[in-house]
């Protein structure tokens, strides 16, 4: 099983070298506004990856990274 850190920072890399802009930017748009008016402990962290997924899902479609 690969560590949960090492998965994180594939994933970081990906979203900041690979994901359009305009998606991380709509992204960034949808979580901000939660992430800077509540604590980080009171976050709900899967409702803030599932706000992510449907946005990335409806922005990008189809669309398949080779």
């Amino acid at each position: 099983m690969i560590p949960s850190e090492v998965e994180n920072r594939i994933a970081r890399y990906f979203l900041h070298m690979y994901l359009p802009d305009e998606v991380r930017m709509a992204v960034e748009e949808r979580l901000l506004p939660s992430c800077i008016w509540n604590e980080e402990e009171n976050l709900d962290q899967d409702e803030l990856v599932r706000w992510a997924i449907e946005i990335i899902d409806k922005q990008l479609g189809d669309k398949r990274f080779r």
